[in-house]
């Protein structure tokens, strides 16, 4: 027992230190030397970095929860979201594209060919925006209600779905510069940038939503503001660290240039990975258009803050299944195939515990969780009664987030696209309907329909890991 407190302390110093150095971003091979050790250094940040992410959304739910037509203003912000999934997949695509070839090309040691590919990605990705953003912004009021918002609740919250809009190019720049980050290995810049939006927002929010001094009470618009002008200020940084020329990655204005052929083995890449979360999303929008169906503004205002809840404590299980992007990527870019294969097991064993524990807060914490966000005891039960039916399935949901990052981190984009199709839309839509219309469950069939196919998807992506195409892939 005489030698148990040095140890402690040394254990707790190398705890310390690792800690330390995740945070700080430091420059680090992960192509070498301990595998748990390079997905905590990934994996910390990525999770701090979307766990502000997920309090973005938390911050406005709970403001716009406690406005007077709070129903309205919760529903407006969820469908808003539901619409933004389509934006956010192609960022999400183009960026997981740019994550895998930065991520390559870092592994095989050619920094200048990373930087070129993450500046062509922010061009493919600007482009596609401007495509969407515009009738977004012209045919907000229409949107909602064909997502099945009242006229009256769709006339409300037509002002916040168009500055949100609006400001999509500002989304689509802070996914692309972080997966081009994480692609390098310093996800530390995706933190900070993700931190100091977010801080931005809680301080913004709250002014802009009911008015202080000389502002007036913008309400639900105000929440639209505070969110978009929070994530510009997060993209300022980003641009100031990396045009600063102090990172791996050295940025030129030339880079800006089109390269056909940059901008065509991008595509490739990140084609079947727009699509892939392009799948997901819109099966999630069908799925809220049978909740608004079935329960009306009170039913869908439920499920919405059901899905807050449950990306808050999602978003930090995908920022670590991050790490096995990233690993994969720069382990095969320097032919360490072994390496790359254990490091996805090794994130999968980490995500596996952290969804355990959320499982668990969220079975026994629903109830309180909902009070603190709305008042209307209609809309807490019914999310209330969502959140527990769909922690069923976390520990599902983390190995799945897990492999299919690692499936895209690899550039096999299109093994993860099939499996969403198959999963998404053959499986778990008709289950849904098949639950809520045929079997008269309403919103309830969809809560049980999503837990059911995730553990579907999660036991295929499983077996298609096993198989190894994703080893053979070249970007």
């Amino acid at each position: 027992m005489p030698n148990s407190t040095p140890i402690a302390r040394g254990k707790l110093s190398r705890i310390f230190t690792l800690l330390k150095q995740a945070l700080a971003g430091e420059s680090a091979d992960f192509t070498q030397g301990s595998i748990r050790r390079a997905v905590l250094l990934l994996a910390i940040p990525m999770m701090l970095e979307m766990a502000m992410e997920s309090v973005f959304a938390l911050v406005d739910l709970y403001f716009v929860g406690h406005l007077e037509n709070s129903s309205f203003a919760v529903q407006t912000v969820g469908l808003t979201e539901s619409v933004l999934t389509i934006l956010y997949s192609i960022a999400m695509g183009i960026s997981m594209a740019a994550t895998a070839i930065v991520a390559r090309r870092i592994g095989e040691k050619d920094p200048v060919s990373a930087a070129k590919s993450g500046m062509q990605a922010i061009l493919i990705a600007l482009s596609l925006n401007l495509i969407l953003a515009v009738p977004g912004c012209i045919y907000a009021k229409e949107i909602l209600m064909t997502m099945g918002s009242s006229a009256e609740s769709a006339i409300y919250g037509t002002p916040f779905m168009r500055i949100t809009f609006g400001g999509s190019f500002i989304i689509m720049l802070l996914f692309l510069f972080n997966g081009i980050f994480r692609g390098a290995g310093n996800a530390a810049i995706a933190m900070k940038s993700l931190w100091i939006a977010n801080i931005c927002n809680i301080i913004l929010c709250p002014v802009l939503i009911n008015g202080f001094g000389p502002i007036p009470a913008f309400g639900l618009t105000g929440a639209a503001m505070a969110t978009t002008t929070g994530r510009l200020i997060g993209v300022l940084y980003q641009t100031y660290n990396l045009f600063n020329g102090k990172g791996i990655l050295k940025v030129v204005a030339s880079y800006f240039i089109p390269d056909p052929e940059q901008i065509k083995a991008l595509i490739k890449v990140a084609a079947p990975a727009v699509l892939q979360f392009v799948i997901a999303s819109c099966s999630w929008i069908f799925l809220a258009q049978v909740v608004a169906h079935t329960g009306g503004d009170e039913g869908s205002a439920g499920y919405q803050s059901a899905l807050r809840i449950m990306m808050f404590f999602m978003l930090p299980a995908w920022g670590l299944s991050g790490a096995a992007a990233t690993l994969v990527g720069q382990n095969l870019g320097a032919n360490e195939i072994i390496r790359a294969e254990r490091s996805v097991i090794t994130t999968a064993k980490f995500s596996v515990t952290y969804m355990t524990t959320i499982m668990i807060i969220s079975l026994l914490a629903a109830e309180p969780i909902m009070w603190f966000f709305t008042n209307n005891n209609h809309v807490h039960d019914i999310a209330t009664r969502a959140i527990r039916i769909l922690s069923a399935g976390y520990i599902f949901y983390g190995i799945g987030m897990v492999l299919i990052n690692a499936f895209n981190g690899a550039g096999d984009t299109k093994t993860p696209t099939w499996v969403n199709f198959f999963g998404f839309w053959l499986f778990q839509i008709p289950l849904a309907y098949t639950l809520s219309i045929h079997f008269k469950l309403g919103p309830t069939g969809v809560f049980l329909a999503i837990p059911i196919a995730e553990a579907a998807i999660t036991i295929a992506s499983i077996i298609l890991f096993k198989r190894g195409r994703w080893k053979t892939i070249k970007v």
